[in-house]
């Protein structure tokens, strides 16, 4: 069960439909929808959200790493530290 926000949870269960092949069942419980999925359908499913949040976590990363590019100092001035520092 997956708490997606106070009084709404999505809960993944294995169930059999009546010829006995398993469904992989998706029921948001806040507003009683379900979703029946073949376990091929699931496995499609399960990979389009993992490709999903690696896009969005490699966003993330790349605005994180482009502010602190923006927040680092010229190559000249650190180029000026390093020569102060091993200055006689």
């Amino acid at each position: 069960m997956i708490e997606l926000e106070p009084g709404n949870t999505l809960e993944i269960s294995l169930k059999e439909d009546a010829q006995g092949r398993g469904r992989v069942e998706l029921t948001l419980q806040a507003h009683g929808y379900s979703l029946n999925l073949t376990p091929h359908q699931a496995r499609v499913l399960a990979t389009e959200l993992i490709m999903a949040v690696n896009r969005a976590e490699v966003r993330v990363n790349l605005k994180h790493n482009q502010n602190v590019t923006r927040g680092a100092q010229p190559i000249e001035q650190r180029r000026g530290l390093f020569s102060q520092a091993f200055a006689k």
